[in-house]
C-alpha cells in the first residue's frame, strides 16, 4: 500500500490522527507525502467553517438588538436576558474577527443576515416593527458598551 493511499485510509478513519500527521509532515516540510487533496479539503473547510460562525453569531446578535430595542412589550421580563445574549454573541464575534479577512467578510454580509435576523425577530415576537435595512452601524453592533 502506497503513502497516498496510506494518508487516504488515515482521513477516513481517524480524521484527528490524519491532522497530526499531515502536521508533522508540513513542520518537517516532506511535501513529497503530504496528502494535498485532503488538506486543500480540509483548509477550504476550516475557512466554511468560520465564515459560518461569523454569520451564525451575528444573525443572533442582530435579533436580540431589534428585539431589545423594539418588543416593548416583554421588555420589562426579557431586556435582562436579551442584553446578556447580546453580550455573549458580541464576545464570540470579537474572537472571530481578529481576522481582518473575516471583519471584512462581516462587512460584506452585514444586510443580508440582518435580513434573516429581521425574519426571526418578527417570526418570535409577532411584531412588524423592525426596520427594513439594518438601522445600526457596524460599530455600535460590536460594541460592547452600547445597548439600542
Amino acid at each position: 500500500m502506497g503513502s497516498n493511499q496510506k494518508m487516504n485510509d488515515l482521513y477516513e478513519q481517524d480524521y484527528a490522527q490524519w491532522l497530526e500527521v499531515t502536521l508533522s509532515q508540513l513542520k518537517d516540510q516532506d511535501l513529497a507525502n503530504l496528502d494535498w487533496q485532503h488538506l486543500i479539503e480540509a483548509i477550504e473547510d476550516l475557512g466554511r467553517e468560520q465564515k459560518n460562525k461569523l454569520e451564525s453569531y451575528l444573525r443572533q446578535l442582530l435579533k436580540h438588538l431589534l428585539l431589545y430595542q423594539y418588543w416593548e412589550k416583554e421588555k420589562p421580563y426579557c431586556a435582562r436576558g436579551w442584553a446578556e445574549e447580546i453580550d455573549n454573541f458580541r464576545s464570540e464575534l470579537e474572537i472571530l474577527l481578529r481576522s481582518q479577512t473575516l471583519y471584512n467578510y462581516l462587512l460584506l454580509i452585514l444586510e443580508p443576515t440582518y435580513q434573516k435576523a429581521r425574519r426571526s425577530a418578527v417570526i418570535k415576537s409577532g411584531l412588524e416593527v423592525f426596520p427594513k435595512i439594518c438601522p445600526y452601524e457596524v460599530n455600535a453592533i460590536l460594541d460592547t458598551e452600547w445597548l439600542p
